[in-house]
């Protein structure tokens, strides 16, 4: 039995040695798995992700991000304005004052970070006892990392989106600018913003920014050659009424709103009212004409200067002789022009200018529009101003709107910054009369080619358009030395499609120019050069054939010397 019992006890003691054996076993498996993990994580943390913040690598695992602002879209769907995903910088006061930290200290270490952080401010805001009070808004991922860094007790973040304008100061004056919260201010952000507040309908504009690119860039490089104060650039679809590009100089960076000072805030192109000049010879002429007051026939004595009252009106450079009606357009004499509104009268004037839209304030989708400046008692000297430019100012988007008019079959189209199709597009009215839209057409490309034109023409599409340049008003008085130098014109001439405007303001003659700061050679080659650029970008094919000019005996015939 002993035997037996020892037997039994040694089976006993085996079993138990085995099975401690076994869960040692388990038990080292187990912890070296925890200890290829633990070794993992820590060469994972230290070689790819120890330059990151903890707990920000990758949060979002969508490639969409969510915003409350829609994008803004130009016409051939470039993204020109959208919202991205930001975080401002917050203190919960009452649990940084409860760490005894210095408040002085720590907004000099964030100052470090944060530049626009102010000190004072900084300091007053850690210690004011709120559970919330805003640092700085919207800080780049960099000084957010930083930030994080320093430890600070009481320091949190608040996720934000901030308005991005991927093109900087290109379609400025277009798009205008947000506030710190998203909300509208200027442009078509202030106007469309409720439509832009759902993030599912992007707005889409007319603004092509390939040709807003050219025309800024050749406005930028006469206002600098010239030393300007500023100018304007616009190009219109006269069938549709769609700005392909409106400029304005100087702009601003819409993604720095410190940028919108002073001169930089305002638009030249729409909210800008100014004399414009002998542009206006355009409207004059297409006005007479159309109401049958005079034919191309037609000739009026520009050999002496005109009286009115105490003052005369003067060609800059006459011909000192009669002029035909196109002589008196090409050769841009204010003498003859002013001749052929007294033949029309003050009231069809009047009547023409309103259906040219220059007696009202423009439509337009942005907030920035200017008001016409008109003579408050219309007499017979102001009949006599206006037909060469003085006496009214209107806005250089109202001006483009008209020149369009009178070149594209005789229908004033309301401008437009959105991109509209057939089915919503406005029929715009008859101003004047097709025949006298073609007639028109002729004279403008006659201004090119043998007018103060010329340095418009270009080599590859025929165009047609007038200078202008006034001297600006300033006290009541002209100030010969400060003038506006305009081109409005129409391309291509065979078949009209586009209206350019180039405006700049005060420009200084120089030693190319022969000290003229006059609109042949200062506004005119900015069409050209614009012309030259944006045509191949549009689709046009370059005008072709030989172009006779008109012959004696050719009501249209321009004796150019004598």
């Amino acid at each position: 039995m002993e035997l037996r019992g020892a037997k039994i006890k040694q089976q006993r003691n085996k079993r138990a040695i085995e099975t401690g054996h076994n869960r040692t076993m388990v038990a080292g498996a187990v912890f070296a798995v925890l200890f290829m993990v633990l070794a993992a994580r820590v060469v994972d943390l230290s070689l790819f992700n120890g330059h990151q913040e903890p707990r920000l690598v990758k949060v979002e695992t969508s490639t969409e991000i969510e915003t409350t602002r829609a994008n803004i879209l130009d016409r051939n769907g470039t993204l020109i304005a959208t919202s991205l995903p930001t975080d401002s910088l917050f203190v919960d006061s009452k649990a940084f004052m409860a760490t005894g930290e210095d408040a002085t200290m720590t907004a000099r270490k964030l100052a470090s970070i944060l530049p626009e952080l102010s000190l004072n401010k900084a300091a007053e805001k850690l210690t004011s006892g709120r559970r919330f009070e805003y640092l700085v808004r919207n800080l780049t991922p960099e000084q957010k990392y930083q930030v994080n860094l320093l430890g600070i007790p009481g320091l949190h973040f608040q996720r934000e989106e901030r308005r991005t304008y991927p093109h900087g100061p290109l379609v400025a004056h277009v798009l205008g600018y947000t506030d710190v919260d998203g909300r509208g201010i200027s442009g078509v952000e202030k106007s469309f913003d409720q439509q832009l507040l759902g993030p599912d309908g992007n707005l889409q504009l007319s603004i092509d920014v390939r040709v807003q690119s050219v025309v800024r860039a050749a406005l930028m490089e006469t206002i600098e050659e010239f030393k300007a104060i500023g100018g304007a650039g616009l190009v219109m679809d006269i069938e549709t009424g769609e700005l392909l590009a409106l400029v304005s100089l100087p702009d601003f960076d819409p993604n720095d709103t410190s940028t919108v000072k002073g001169d930089a805030g305002f638009n030249r192109a729409t909210k800008g009212v100014y004399e414009m000049g002998s542009i206006f010879k355009l409207l004059n002429t297409a006005m007479a004409l159309d109401a049958g007051v005079v034919t191309l026939r037609d000739k009026f004595d520009a050999t002496k200067p005109l009286k009115i009252g105490r003052f005369r009106i003067n060609d800059f450079h006459g011909k000192k002789r009669v002029l035909t009606v196109p002589e008196v357009l090409v050769f841009s004499s204010n003498i003859g022009s002013a001749q052929i509104a007294l033949e029309a009268g003050t009231d069809l004037q009047r009547e023409y200018l309103g259906r040219f839209g220059l007696l009202n304030t423009a439509s337009i989708e942005i907030p920035e529009v200017g008001a016409p400046l008109l003579p408050g008692n219309w007499r017979k000297a102001n009949t006599m101003t206006i037909s060469y430019g003085h006496g009214i100012a209107v806005s250089p988007l109202q001006l483009t709107s008209a020149i369009g008019a009178v070149a594209n079959g005789g229908i004033l189209r309301q401008p437009t910054l959105l991109k509209t199709n057939e089915a919503d597009r406005l029929p715009g009215h008859r101003v004047i009369s097709e025949k006298t839209s073609e007639v028109m057409r002729k004279l403008m490309r006659l201004v090119v080619l043998q007018g103060s034109g010329k340095n418009a023409d270009s080599k590859f599409y025929r165009v047609g358009g007038k200078t202008g340049t006034a001297d600006k008003q300033e006290g009541g008085r002209y100030n010969r030395r400060a003038r506006i130098s305009s081109f409005a014109g129409v391309f291509p001439m065979d078949n009209p499609k586009y209206a350019i405007l180039a405006m700049v303001d005060e420009p200084v003659g120089i030693k190319r120019t022969f000290g003229y700061a006059t609109a042949g050679w200062v506004a005119a080659p900015i069409a050209k050069e614009i012309v030259d650029r944006i045509g191949p970008m549009l689709g046009l094919q370059p005008s072709s054939g030989d172009e006779q000019l008109y012959q004696p005996g050719d009501p249209l015939f321009i004796k150019v010397k004598g």
